[in-house]
């Protein structure tokens, strides 16, 4: 069920929500969390999707502002059932001086008593944890693949960093940590003694998966872009250097990988990119600080040094 408010107040929004829980029955008793999705118009039905996907798993109010300029008005769109998975997602749409405060906007949307996580699925304010609706929020997540510049956004993060503070660009490499830590954890245990990883420009997961390997192993890690012609998205490869030989897990395509260890048979493995719901998925299911995360982008950071080749 999808109801429009048009030139409203908050608290109008509100007792709206509340009519709808009486009437339809649909209550708040169950929502474990409140996400509010800082977004304009362009991306903001993608984050929606992947809220209401992720919503299944945690079931949430989804609170969605957009700014726009113009008269100062605010229009507002509830969406409750069907049209919002497990949530209730209300969609603010603010213009002029409306949208002057925009923690104003959602405080009173706010579940009593339940966690706030923001999102801005794309133009990041420069120091989240500083923003206003970051002040109000236990988690902050943004999404430095958006940044024209990923280097000098992942820098600025680091710079910037507030515990509670994530990025998705970090969530995207659960995999890949997994799976070098599996093969670590296999014999014969050599040490590492240098790391290469090799991704698109445009990927900022693969100077992050490059950082943590340099803390994690205290060894020389080099990184570098490949020719956007032949890889235009993610990571393509990591190389482990031991005595007997070196390990390479490498994408040949966007969804699978391929393991090359010493006296071993090639191994096949499933590795695509993940989707924009399972990040946020994963991201939600903790609400403390992310503390390997914070020393990633800020010591691990400090510690890598430039891209061997160029973008």
């Amino acid at each position: 069920m999808i109801i429009d408010l048009s030139d409203t107040t908050v608290s109008q929004v509100a007792k709206q929500l509340v009519n709808v829980r009486e009437e339809g029955g649909a209550v708040a008793l169950g929502r474990v969390l409140t996400l509010i999705i800082a977004a304009r118009n362009g991306v903001a039905e993608a984050a929606i999707d992947a809220a209401n996907d992720a919503s299944r798993e945690h079931p949430m109010r989804v609170i969605v502002l957009t700014i726009g300029e113009g008269p100062a008005r605010l229009d507002a769109q509830i969406r409750v059932g069907g049209d919002a998975g497990a949530s209730e997602v209300v969609v603010l749409r603010a213009y002029g001086e409306a949208a002057s405060n925009t923690e104003s906007l959602v405080t009173g949307l706010l579940l009593p008593d339940a966690p706030v996580v923001v999102w801005w699925p794309e133009d990041a304010p420069a120091d989240a944890a500083a923003s206003p609706l970051g002040r109000m929020a236990q988690r902050r997540i943004t999404d430095a693949a958006t940044a024209t510049d990923v280097r000098e956004r992942l820098s600025l993060l680091g710079h910037t960093h507030t515990p509670g503070d994530t990025d998705l660009a970090w969530t995207r490499l659960t995999h890949w940590r997994e799976q070098l830590a599996a093969v670590l954890d296999q014999p014969p245990f050599e040490p590492v003694t240098a790391a290469e990883v090799r991704g698109a420009a445009a990927s900022p997961s693969t100077a992050l998966l490059a950082a943590w390997l340099q803390m994690a192993l205290k060894v020389p890690v080099t990184w570098s872009y490949d020719d956007p012609e032949e890889w235009q998205e993610g990571i393509k490869s990591v190389r482990l250097s031991r005595a007997e030989g070196d390990i390479l897990l490498e994408r040949p395509s966007s969804s699978v990988a391929v393991l090359t260890q010493p006296g071993q048979p090639d191994h096949e493995l499933h590795l695509p990119r993940r989707t924009l719901r399972e990040c946020l998925a994963e991201e939600l299911r903790r609400l403390d600080a992310d503390l390997l995360y914070g020393r990633v982008i800020t010591d691990g950071w400090s510690l890598l040094g430039p891209p061997e080749r160029g973008e």
